[in-house]
Formats: structure tokens, C-alpha cells, sequence
């Protein structure tokens, strides 16, 4: 009787949002890696500066800076938020659909970053985090109707970070701002292409 009840207690654990859960071990690997080489593979890999087309590794850089962080209360900001918007997200839409918005997102806050700003350095997956919540805001639209969901996330996330963006001295307010965007811009992308 005592080993049945042993086998009902057993927890299994599940590999959900295997895309997600990739992306967050592959971000803490290179913030060990960062440690250990002393900032050597943010500057290699994993950060984005400069509008260099002509360097290779600048293309690198334009997708890798989304993993970097500088810090572990940096990566632990960045993962606490992903690991709670992403999933739901990976389950609507596929890991492929997703694996493409993270690029997109990715691709277009490096450049924005490279062209505005191409004094400093960016890096985190902060824009990655605020795409996931403008496109969380719009998963379930539904008849081409604005959730009221997305106007208030709007307001109080972008808002607030296009307030900071004046007041404050930090480059990330326009990843932030950049990161809602595309992901406003694919939720209603893929609503159409769903609906």
C-alpha cells in the first residue's frame, strides 16, 4: 500500500516553451561566459554598437545583443519577465512564429540602436520583454477590435517609458519603446494572418 502512494507522488517535471526556456539558458550562459572573460563576449557577442555593415561580426552582434546582459540582477529582470509573458505566448503561436518575432525584434531595436546611438553599447532582452507584452496585450483580439488591455499596457509601459526617455539619462527606454512597437506592429500581424 505504502509504495502505491510513493508512485501517485512522483513529480514529473514538463519542457513547455522549449523557446523560451533556450532562450533563457542561452542569455545565462553568456552572462557566465561574460564573467568569465572579463566583458570580452558582451563586447564580441553580445551587445551592439556602431553601424558597422562591413564587419562581419557587427551582424552577430545585431542578433546576439538580445542575450547579453551586464549583471545578474540585469538578467534576472529581463528572465523573471520573459519566463511569465513568454510561455502562454510560444503555446498560442508556435515556437517558430515566436523564434521569428524575438529575430525581428532582435534585428530591428540593434538598428534603431546602431543609427540613433552608435556611441554606446545595448544589450539585455529588455525589447525582446516588451514586445512579448504589446503582443500579449493583443492575443486574444478578436473581429480587428482593440482590446482595451493593449491601450492600457500601452499607457502605463510605453508611456512611461517615453517619460523616461526625457527625464532620464538611459539608453534602454528606446529599446523598451522599439520592443512595444514590433510588438504592437506583430500582433496585429499575426491577428490578420490568423483571422
Amino acid at each position: 500500500m505504502a509504495r502505491s502512494n510513493m508512485k501517485k507522488r512522483i513529480i514529473k517535471l514538463q519542457f513547455n516553451a522549449p523557446l523560451i526556456l533556450l532562450f533563457t539558458f542561452a542569455a545565462l550562459a553568456a552572462l557566465i561566459a561574460n564573467h568569465f572573460t572579463g566583458g570580452w563576449s558582451n563586447r564580441q557577442f553580445f551587445s551592439t554598437y556602431g553601424f558597422q555593415p562591413a564587419n562581419f561580426w557587427w551582424y552577430v552582434r545585431l542578433f546576439g545583443h538580445v542575450l547579453g546582459h551586464s549583471s545578474w540582477s540585469h538578467y534576472m529582470g529581463n528572465m523573471v519577465l520573459l519566463l511569465v509573458v513568454g510561455p502562454p505566448l510560444e503555446e498560442k503561436y508556435g515556437s517558430w512564429t515566436l523564434l521569428w518575432c524575438i529575430l525581428f525584434t532582435a534585428v530591428v531595436s540593434g538598428l534603431v540602436h546602431c543609427i540613433w546611438d552608435p556611441n554606446s553599447a545595448l544589450l539585455g532582452a529588455s525589447g525582446i520583454v516588451f514586445m512579448l507584452i504589446m503582443l500579449s496585450s493583443l492575443a486574444g483580439m478578436r473581429d480587428g477590435a482593440i482590446p482595451i488591455t493593449l491601450i492600457l499596457v500601452a499607457v502605463i509601459y510605453l508611456g512611461g517609458e517615453l517619460v523616461s526617455a526625457f527625464t532620464a539619462d538611459n539608453v534602454s527606454q528606446l529599446t523598451h519603446i522599439i520592443g512595444g512597437l514590433c510588438g504592437t506592429f506583430l500582433g496585429f500581424f499575426l491577428a490578420r494572418r490568423r483571422g
